[in-house]
C-alpha cells in the first residue's frame, strides 16, 4: 500500500485537529534518560571567538583541579521526573481538544516507561525506547515503540548487547524479529542527523541501512527539535523511497513536544495498525516550531545547568543532575567534584557562557552560525 503522509501547522491549520480524536506524542525524554553534554562545546565552538575561551578554560581545569573537561562523556540528566514528563505531554494533547496517547522514549533504558506503568492512570503508556544501534560507520536512534509487556525487558537486554557488540547483518536480522511483533512500531528518528559526527558517510549509510531494513522501519521521524532544512529534507527522503512520515518531538527539557501525530485510533495499539498496515499518518506541529530554532536548541540545553527549587529534594540542583569524570576517569556527580564546596572556574564560567547565550537579545549571534535553517516561509506542508 502507498505510504500517505500529510503535514499540517497548527499556526496555518489550527482546525486540522477537528476531524481526529486522538492526539500521539512520541519520542520524548525524562530523568531516566543519560544525555551527552557534548552540545555545550559544540555550541560554544560555533559562536564567533567562543571556541578560544573554551579551550583557555579546558587547560585551566586541567593544570589547577587535574580535571579535563571531557564534554562529550559528561552527560545530564533531563529535568522532568517520569510522571511530570507524561502530564506535560497529556496537557498539550488536551488542551487541543484530543484524547493523549503518549509514548515515552528515554535513551537505551525502560526505566521511565516501567515506572509510568506502576502507577494506574498512565498503566497503559506503552513500553518504549530510543535505542542507539550502531550500523557501518555510523549510530542511528531507532524509536521502538510498544514492546510486549511480557518480553519487554528481555527486548531490552538484546538491545543493549547489541550496542556493545554490533554488527549490520545482526542488526537488520533483529529489527526483522521485532517487525514480526504486531503491535511493535520501529522508527528511525532523526534520520539525516550526524549526531556522531562522521559526515558525508552517514549518508551513505542511512541510504544502505533503508534498503537492507525495508519492510521493517515503519516511519521516517520528523523531528520537532530539528530544524525545517532538515526535516524537508526527511520528506523528499520519504517520497522518494516510498516511507511513511511521523511526527517525533524529541523533548529533554520543559518544552512538550513540537509536533504529534493526529488520529482517529482510541489505544496505542490501533494506531500502530494505522501506521503499519494502513500506511497513513498525519503529523501536526505546533506552535513553538516556529520560534528560532537555534533559540529552543539552547532553551532546551540550559535545562541542564538550570536549578528547580519546585521539584522534589535530590533532583533540584543542577550539578546532582550533571555527571563528570573526576581525576581518575570516574563518573560522579558534578556536586561531589568540586574543591572546597566552590565549583572550578572553568565549569561555573562556560555554564554562564551559555546562560548568557539563552538570553533572546544575546543569542542573536547564533543565527550568523546556522543562517536560515528554519526558515519556514518555504512551508512544511509541502514535504
Amino acid at each position: 500500500m502507498q505510504a500517505q503522509s500529510k503535514v499540517s501547522t497548527n499556526w496555518k491549520q489550527p482546525l486540522a485537529t477537528a476531524a481526529f480524536t486522538t492526539g500521539v506524542s512520541l519520542h520524548s525524554h525524562t530523568s531516566c534518560s543519560e544525555e551527552t553534554l557534548g552540545f555545550i562545546h559544540k555550541m560554544g565552538v560555533a559562536l564567533p571567538g567562543m571556541g578560544s575561551v573554551l579551550s583557555f578554560y579546558e587547560k585551566r581545569a586541567s593544570e589547577r583541579y587535574s580535571v579535563k573537561l571531557d564534554f562529550d562523556r559528561a552527560n545530564w540528566r533531563p529535568p522532568l521526573q517520569p510522571r511530570m514528563a507524561y502530564d506535560l505531554e497529556a496537557k498539550q494533547i488536551q488542551r487541543l481538544g484530543l484524547y493523549p496517547l503518549v509514548s515515552i522514549t528515554d535513551h537505551d533504558t525502560l526505566e521511565g516507561t516501567l515506572l509510568l506503568r506502576a502507577v494506574p492512570s498512565s498503566r497503559h503508556i506503552p513500553m518504549s525506547v530510543e535505542w542507539s544501534a550502531p550500523y557501518g560507520q555510523t549510530v542511528f536512534h531507532l524509536g521502538i515503540h510498544n514492546l510486549p509487556s511480557g518480553t519487554g525487558t528481555e527486548w531490552m537486554s538484546r538491545l543493549e548487547a547489541y550496542t556493545a557488540a554490533p554488527n549490520d547483518a545482526k542488526l537488520i536480522e533483529m529489527l526483522r524479529e521485532l517487525h514480526e511483533q504486531p503491535h511493535v512500531l520501529i522508527v528511525c528518528n532523526h534520520p539525516l542527523w550526524d549526531l556522531h559526527k562522521v559526515g558525508p558517510v552517514h549518508v551513505t549509510e542511512l541510504q544502505r541501512f533503508l534498503s537492507e531494513a525495508r519492510g521493517c522501519i515503519h516511519a521516517l521521524e520528523l523531528n520537532g527539535l530539528r530544524h525545517a532544512q532538515e526535516n524537508r529534507e526527511v520528506g523528499r527522503m520519504c517520497r522518494e523511497l516510498g516511507y511513511l512520515l511521523i511526527s517525533g518531538g524529541d523533548r529533554h527539557g520543559l518544552e512538550p513536544n513540537a509536533n504529534i501525530n493526529l488520529t482517529t485510533a482510541t489505544n496505542f495499539n490501533d494506531f500502530v495498525e494505522e501506521i503499519r498496515v494502513e500506511r497513513r499518518s498525519h503529523v501536526h506541529f505546533m506552535d513553538q516550531y516556529q520560534e528560532r530554532w537555534e533559540q529552543r536548541i539552547l532553551q532546551s540545553t540550559l535545562n541542564a545547568v538550570t536549578d528547580f527549587p519546585q521539584f522534589l529534594p535530590g533532583w533540584q540542583k543542577w550539578d546532582d543532575r550533571v555527571f563528570h569524570p573526576d581525576a581518575n576517569g570516574e563518573m560522579r556527580q558534578l556536586s561531589q567534584l568540586w574543591v572546597g564546596g566552590a565549583p572550578p572556574a572553568a565549569i561555573t564560567n562556560a555554564i554562564k557562557l551559555v546562560r548568557l547565550f539563552g538570553k533572546r537579545g544575546v543569542s542573536a549571534p547564533l543565527s550568523l552560525a546556522f543562517p536560515g535553517v528554519n526558515d519556514l516561509r518555504q512551508g512544511l506542508e509541502l514535504v
